[in-house]
């Protein structure tokens, strides 16, 4: 049998994200529909390497929004698997921000995103991983 443990560790996947002025809204800020689709396709991204099937979003459940991100800043995502179901894995993201020219670093977001495995037919499979 597998080990879950390990699955779950070599899935967590990690992103950086430079925010520019394409990304903000009227408050010169990262614009939340924007973080939301990162987040959102980090979820995907770390359940698909989870399982290496195919995965879709089912649910967001909470999304806090703790901290604006500034344009001129960086944001890193990470995803991590934190329940694997039957058919579906959760995967908390969170999102840190970070000035470009200082060594501080805090939490800007996080979220946790249901994704379900699918079939060929479009319909919930077992969850396998490798």
């Amino acid at each position: 049998m597998p080990d879950l443990q390990a699955a779950i560790e070599r899935s967590e996947t990690r992103t950086v994200k430079a925010i520019f002025p394409n990304t903000t809204n009227h408050y010169d800020t990262l614009f939340g529909g924007t973080a939301l689709m990162w987040m959102d396709e980090l979820a995907f991204i770390t359940a698909t390497r989870f399982s290496r099937q195919k995965m879709v979003t089912v649910s967001s459940d909470r999304v806090d929004f703790k901290k604006p991100v500034p344009a001129g800043t960086i944001a890193e995502l990470i995803g991590r698997v934190t329940h694997v179901g039957t058919t579906s894995v959760i995967v908390r993201v969170e999102v840190y921000l970070e000035h470009m020219y200082a060594e501080d670093r805090e939490k800007a977001m996080e979220g946790t995103f249901t994704m379900v495995a699918i079939g060929e037919d479009k319909k919930p499979v077992r969850v396998v991983y490798p």
